[in-house]
């Protein structure tokens, strides 16, 4: 084609145009890496990083990129959402969440009804929002960030109840409240609340069925297939949690709650090669919450936040003043939870990227005046987050839950022996482990596993049955397909009871729960 047949056109896209594109991204990717030191030593969620980041590459900052697709953003917020949920799902524990489970389940149902109710009268009474435009912004708003707490939470030593209370509802209520802002931003008015509640309950059952079926054969099949390379096993297990989610979706369920569960039965699964596997989780999850934030960053419009400062402010009371204590109180009734702890869950509901995002499905649907709900949640979200994130250390340790119990769980890698039907685990004795002192005779390993290496301090040698183990060092221990499991638990048993191992239970506590 001639020079004049061009004119008139967008030029190519050259290898010029991909490099500079490529600089552009790792540019944003060093800055936002280099953020995340800055938010975790002031205790900020580095959403607030990054969607400043987003802020002055946009229309009003320095870099002048004119961004206006609510589509667009919805799209790559679910994507990065499924991300961030399965990396949460991965790092959640079984053994913590499960003496939980139901108070985490009420918090995410019944909390969220409370809480959608209490906000939504607020923002009609006190803003003066039409009922609709209420509603819709009870409900963005009653959802906690699983990035947000799952980066919080995870720097502060809070009791175990707390913490898997806290991760498990914001990986579970995320699902109820999707559909709910999803139903009211639709044409025409909701008519039968009891058809509506129906519905979330429908999706619900679908969305966890699905994922627990594909959460369990996916970690089944990991178990008894070795794959040739172990860099193979994380994209398997990332490519298995996201199959959940549209599982889910496709038969119209929640696929929001599918990946979280299927990716919280992989995470407990004890996997081939799991700290290469939870590394590469986190890293997607990094990248995703990254990229998310400074996309939402870019479509907000700076200069049309300033009208909408009080009614985000008012609204974001009655949410962190009222609503969420009150349905932290009532959803917790039945369990005679403290009130210490109470009052730290009321504070912890933080609020993150998810809300944003749900406030552009009413964008998407056309609903009227659905620019200020974005301008309200978006104000809501960045003031509260300011304030409730940095003060969570100082007010855990002013209610004496800053502190948690119990010695260092021990890491443990399994590499698969394919020809040796057999595993190589790797074990670190962290600060804290019983295990110090232990000599390797004292393990009592089962039959057909053996610790054949240690590493201590840099230097490597084969032990014998009387090496004392110290804190630090590192194990390689040779454990056949049939006793590998049982290896790992009586590894973990001395790890929690050291010598006393063989008076207590399988997982290192007496009967009675003491250490």
């Amino acid at each position: 084609m001639s020079r004049t047949e061009n004119s008139g056109k967008e030029p190519p896209l050259t290898v010029h145009h991909l490099n500079q594109l490529l600089l552009a991204c790792s540019l944003v990717l060093l800055v936002a890496v280099a953020a995340v030191r800055i938010s975790s030593r002031s205790g900020l969620p580095s959403l607030l990083v990054y969607l400043g980041i987003g802020i002055v590459m946009g229309q009003d900052g320095l870099g002048h990129i004119r961004f206006d697709s609510a589509e667009m953003t919805q799209v790559i917020g679910y994507a990065a959402l499924v991300v961030i949920l399965a990396e949460g799902g991965l790092g959640t524990k079984w053994k913590e969440i499960k003496p939980v489970l139901p108070a985490a389940s009420l918090l995410a149902l019944v909390g969220v009804a409370v809480s959608v109710g209490i906000t939504a009268a607020g923002a009609h009474y006190l803003v003066g929002l039409e009922w609709r435009q209420a509603l819709i912004i009870g409900a963005v708003v009653s959802s906690t960030d699983a990035a947000a707490v799952f980066s919080v939470l995870r720097r502060i030593p809070l009791p175990a109840r707390v913490t898997g209370t806290l991760e498990a509802e914001s990986g579970f209520n995320d699902a109820p409240v999707v559909i709910l802002v999803v139903a009211f931003s639709t044409a025409g008015p909701v008519e039968h609340w009891y058809v509506l509640v129906g519905e979330i309950a429908l999706e619900l059952a679908i969305g966890a069925a699905l994922g627990i079926a594909v959460g369990w054969l996916g970690a089944w099949g990991l178990r008894h297939v070795a794959l040739p390379a172990s860099g193979l096993y994380p994209i398997a297990v990332m490519a298995i949690a996201v199959t959940a989610y549209a599982a889910g979706a496709l038969a119209h369920g929640s696929g929001f709650l599918a990946v979280y569960l299927a990716a919280m039965l992989l995470g407990n699964a004890k996997l081939p090669h799991w700290p290469a596997t939870r590394g590469f989780a986190e890293g997607l999850g990094w990248i995703a919450q990254i990229g998310m934030f400074v996309l939402l960053g870019l479509l907000v419009t700076p200069h049309d936040l300033l009208d909408d400062v009080l009614p985000a402010v008012v609204i974001g009371l009655v949410l962190t003043m009222v609503a969420r204590p009150l349905s932290v109180l009532l959803s917790l009734l039945p369990f005679r939870v403290p009130w210490p702890e109470q009052i730290l869950m009321s504070w912890a509901g933080l609020r993150g990227a998810v809300p944003i995002i749900l406030a552009t499905i009413p964008m998407v649907n056309g609903v009227a005046h659905s620019e200020r709900i974005f301008n309200i949640v978006f104000v809501l979200v960045v003031v509260y987050t300011v304030v409730q994130g940095p003060t969570l250390p100082w007010l855990a340790r002013k209610l004496r839950l800053g502190e948690s119990d119990g010695p260092a769980d021990l890491g443990i890698e399994s590499a698969p022996l394919e020809r040796l039907r057999g595993h190589l685990l790797s074990v670190a004795i962290p600060e804290g482990s019983r295990m110090h002192g232990v000599e390797v005779a004292e393990l009592r390993l089962p039959a057909g596993s053996a610790v054949t290496l240690v590493v201590r301090e840099g230097k490597s040698f084969v032990p014998l049955p009387t090496t004392v183990l110290r804190r630090g060092d590192e194990l390689l221990v040779v454990a056949t397909d049939p006793v590998r499991e049982a290896a790992e638990r009586r590894l973990r048993a001395v790890g929690r009871g050291g010598k006393l191992a063989d008076w207590l239970g399988a997982n290192g506590a007496s009967a009675n729960g003491a250490h």
